[in-house]
């Protein structure tokens, strides 16, 4: 049996765990992956609204063909919320990384009008821009290769990716004092609206824990026979 409760993130919370959170080897996975992955589905439950309803302009063409690299044939069997929980569960790449990385993403849709984040391209984004993120914040990092395995992709799928995303970039990759603090305040807007951020939390019992388990030993043995 399976039941839910809801978890209430409240602005000066997020704000203490993003700025005061515990670099330790059993920390609970940051806040801001919770607000950044919901942030993330309300925006490609917007651009699938908009595809139903319009088809892009024929000048952004050019600008989908260049972005189809991270289009991937088979979808994940992955939520959003599951894969962002299972990047920091291999790479415990702290709250920063990941305000970084949405810096990234926007910068990204914003040199890239006819990009639209979906259920195709959104991990591959995610494993890149973190990927990347975590390379510009943390001074310790680990290799390609072992993002490319947390994120069910091959090494070489992954060079390709990153070296792609940091031309259509524009190798603008540096993120000043101001504009963090600014997307901070932005995703702590995000949880004020209600007074403090509404999240789904599931009490699982011993079978579900036991699937996320297997699901994390096939992405790993996937991974593997990709290598």
């Amino acid at each position: 049996m399976v039941s839910s409760t809801s978890l209430v993130i409240s602005p000066r919370k997020f704000r203490s765990d993003l700025y005061s959170y515990p670099y330790q080897a059993d920390s609970n996975t940051p806040l801001v992956v919770n607000v950044l992955a919901s942030l993330i589905e309300r925006n490609m439950a917007r651009n699938q609204r908009i595809s139903k309803n319009c088809s892009s302009p024929w000048y952004l063409s050019k600008y989908m063909k260049k972005t189809r690299i991270f289009e991937c044939h088979e979808t994940p069997d992955m939520t959003i919320q599951s894969y962002l929980e299972r990047i920091f569960r291999y790479t415990r790449a702290g709250p920063s990384v990941y305000v970084v990385a949405y810096v990234y993403i926007d910068r990204f849709c914003q040199n890239n009008p006819g990009f639209r984040i979906n259920v195709t391209n959104v991990h591959r984004l995610l494993i890149t821009t973190i990927m990347v993120a975590s390379k510009y914040v943390e001074d310790m990092n680990y290799r390609n290769s072992y993002f490319a395995r947390v994120g069910g992709l091959t090494t070489n799928e992954l060079n390709k990716l990153e070296l792609e995303f940091l031309f259509l970039m524009g190798f603008k990759l540096h993120v000043n004092v101001s504009v963090f603090e600014s997307y901070c305040c932005h995703l702590e807007r995000e949880v004020s609206i209600g007074g403090g951020y509404q999240i789904e939390s599931t009490l699982r019992c011993a079978e579900e824990i036991k699937t996320r388990q297997d699901e994390d030993r096939r992405y790993n043995q996937c991974a593997g026979l990709l290598l």
